[in-house]
């Protein structure tokens, strides 16, 4: 009998078997993983279309059959292999840090683990991935690169300590578009505890410029399912704001605010241009890797 993938584990197990670069190369060695293709023609090996002869073509790609039976000169098109820039930005604020269960990984640390195995996954096809992490401001910037050496640039920034305060989600994904020189790929890892008119206003005006969007909603099952049972007092561990409650007088009204949150942010994303998926941090790694490394619009990020 086989022995599971890695990245098909639970993740708090996973993580507690290694340390954020082992786990990374776990999680990307039990992944399957492909080459993406570019939307730009070049003359490589996958046939793409046909155009019109110009002078100056090199006649080895004139389709002769073509220009035997219709008398018509027409020269084949490939699509080209070609490297990609990718920006993630991970979200470290203050709500990031939080677990509603010991035994799981915090948001961040799942983010994080997620963050660094798609990092490794785009360095390994040798495309270009910076980093950003933020909270109320940038704290780290990490440009785009695609040496052997920027493996370990993004290993010493994700070792660098999480932020705190509040999450400015939408000046994190301008500031990445911008080092972002030719269209890419945005990654978002956020807990959404931000505004989303804003968020979805960045989103936009990155899709704009020619970036694809991507944004993991990172959530604590607690987040959604809320559980606990007996009076308690409840604090924002940005605003530090407190609030006493019964859980079982707000349970219901919780869920659905929940529910109509997620769809607020579904809706504003998907009418940005911008892809969006869940993530708990009780799933597998491969499932949300599954999700955003799949197809999209103009072809696949992996």
């Amino acid at each position: 009998m086989s022995s599971p993938r890695p990245d098909q584990l639970d993740p708090a197990v996973l993580a507690a078997l290694g340390q954020l670069e082992l786990v990374a190369r776990w999680v990307v060695d039990g992944f399957i993983t492909g080459l993406h293709r570019s939307p730009r023609k070049g003359f490589s090996v996958e046939f793409a279309e046909h155009r019109p002869y110009m002078p100056g073509d090199d006649l080895r790609y004139l389709d002769w059959r073509i220009a035997g039976r219709a008398d018509r000169w027409v020269v084949k098109q490939f699509e080209e292999e070609t490297n990609t820039n990718a920006m993630l930005v991970l979200d470290v604020s203050a709500s990031m840090q939080w677990t509603g269960d010991p035994a799981r990984l915090t948001k961040l640390a799942y983010a994080e683990r997620l963050a660094s195995a798609m990092a490794l996954l785009l360095l390994r096809q040798r495309d270009a991935v910076g980093l950003v992490r933020f909270d109320a401001t940038l704290r780290d910037v990490v440009p785009p690169r695609s040496q052997r050496t920027q493996w370990r640039r993004l290993m010493a920034a994700f070792s660098e300590p999480a932020g705190g305060s509040e999450s400015n989600v939408s000046d994190a994904l301008m500031a990445a578009g911008k080092l972002v020189r030719r269209p890419g790929f945005v990654v978002l890892l956020s807990d959404l505890l931000a505004d989303p008119t804003s968020t979805a206003d960045a989103a936009r005006t990155l899709r704009a410029r020619g970036h694809e969007v991507l944004v993991l909603h990172i959530m604590d099952p607690a987040e959604r399912d809320f559980l606990e049972s007996g009076e308690a007092l409840y604090r924002d561990p940005e605003s530090q704001h407190q609030i006493p409650a019964s859980p079982g007088d707000v349970r219901a009204t919780y869920r659905t605010t929940v529910s109509e949150a997620l769809a607020d942010w579904r809706a504003a994303l998907g009418r940005a241009g911008a892809r969006y998926a869940l993530a708990y941090t009780d799933e597998p790694f491969g499932r949300p890797l599954r999700h955003l490394m799949g197809s999209n619009g103009r072809g696949a990020l992996i």
